[in-house]
């Protein structure tokens, strides 16, 4: 495996994780609908918590790529699981999620061997 590889592999999965959590905060936004801004807030505060789990699992995949899989992947069938019947939000959440799971697999696998 070149040099390129290795550093991609081991990047990938932690840059995507960050990316997902941007995304689910992204999508916290839908908070600030017609009502005032202080009268938002907590219902923003709300929705930052699964971009929040995110953060957290990136934090612990950065070092124990294996804990990171796991944790990514358990994310994406929960929330596949929560949202059964809903095929377009299981990909726009649990696919990304899932995705970046098996980045950490590969990672995990790469560095042990």
């Amino acid at each position: 495996m070149t040099q390129t590889s290795q550093m991609l592999l081991f990047w990938g999965p932690r840059i995507a994780g960050l990316i997902v959590a941007g995304f689910l905060a992204l999508l916290a936004l839908d908070a600030f609908n017609e009502g005032s801004f202080v009268a938002a807030l907590p219902a923003f505060a709300i929705h930052l918590l699964p971009s929040l789990v995110v953060l957290t699992a990136v934090a612990v995949a950065w070092k124990s790529e294996w804990i990171g899989a796991a944790a990514f992947i358990a994310l994406a069938v929960i929330y596949a699981v929560m949202v059964r019947g809903r095929v377009d939000w299981m990909a726009a959440i649990s696919g990304p999620l899932l995705v970046v799971g098996l980045l950490f697999v590969a990672s995990w696998r790469q560095r042990a061997s």
